[in-house]
């Protein structure tokens, strides 16, 4: 008997609502109305994000989808309200939680990592638009995100708003997000640093492999001249070149998320940041899974 194909979205609504489950409450309070649970509506507005479409019209489509509400186990679906409420209501922590959970079902290792960030729209405007009515892109969100060279998982991100700025102040945070999926090696987890030159500054250790910046003037201190020899000997080996892994994966995330901020408030943008890269690798996770059942 041939075995009936399933939408992605549909598996994707089915891992979101599974991983809500295993780190969020059933209901916030003992004396809810009890109609949704989090987990429910959690993985509604992931879904919500990850197809791009505004609340409004994910109510719709939910309201035409009865394979995903099967899967979320929806009596009735939930106003574009509720769901609106219900991203407002997600702390950074709970995100966090969520992104380590589903890490620790991947079990990543790696033994190097690659940092970049990336800017988001603030409006759903075309460029053509913006140019012919003189506007230019002078504020907007700034992404900063650490991603895995072998598996290619988001393991840490940070919020900024550009232009301008140090990228090189974000390191040491990236770099504490990140530490607990290097490679175990006697103990400590241990892996290579990649980023270009635009983080180079005083958070920059002197084994990663962040080319400095010279300018007009040569490079002096001892440090940085041990960074400029090594990215060198990289870029000769061909092994800097993974660098442009972390491109691929911000341009997936895009692709399926979107490069718009809808957020205004800034607590809102920096959870919408979190949110994405939370999105990529629920997206990451079960494609991989498929193709390895597949191949057996």
């Amino acid at each position: 008997m041939k075995k009936q194909r399933e939408s992605h979205y549909v598996r994707y609504a089915r891992l979101a609502y599974t991983l809500a489950q295993s780190v969020l409450p059933r209901y916030s309070h003992t004396n809810s109305p009890k109609t949704y649970s989090q987990p429910q509506l959690l993985a509604a507005v992931l879904l919500g994000f990850y197809a791009d479409l505004p609340y409004r019209n994910m109510e719709e489509w939910l309201l035409a989808s009865n394979q995903v509400c099967a899967v979320l186990e929806f009596t009735q679906v939930p106003h574009y309200s509720t769901l609106c409420r219900t991203f407002q209501r997600v702390r950074l922590s709970r995100l966090q939680s969520l992104h380590r959970h589903l890490l620790r079902w991947v079990g990543v290792q790696e033994d190097t990592m690659v940092v970049d960030a990336t800017a988001f729209r603030g409006t759903r405007a075309s460029q053509h638009y913006l140019s012919r009515t003189g506007r230019t892109m002078s504020d907007y969100v700034k992404g900063f995100y650490i991603v895995g060279v072998s598996h290619q998982y988001i393991h840490g991100w940070r919020y900024a708003r550009g232009p301008g700025g140090n990228d090189a102040q974000y390191l040491n945070s990236l770099r504490r997000q990140a530490h607990p999926y290097g490679t175990l090696h006697r103990g400590r987890h241990e892996w290579i640093l990649l980023g270009d030159k635009g983080f180079d500054g005083i958070q920059a250790r002197s084994e990663d492999l962040i080319p400095p910046r010279q300018g007009q003037h040569p490079v002096v201190r001892i440090d940085r001249r041990h960074r400029l020899d090594l990215t060198g000997q990289a870029r000769l080996d061909g092994f800097f070149g993974q660098r442009w892994k972390v491109e691929t994966v911000i341009s997936v995330m895009k692709r399926k998320s979107g490069d718009v901020i809808r957020s205004r408030s800034l607590l809102a943008q920096r959870r919408e940041v979190a949110f994405k890269a939370l999105l990529y690798n629920l997206h990451r996770y079960p494609f991989r899974t498929l193709q390895q059942s597949n191949s057996k």
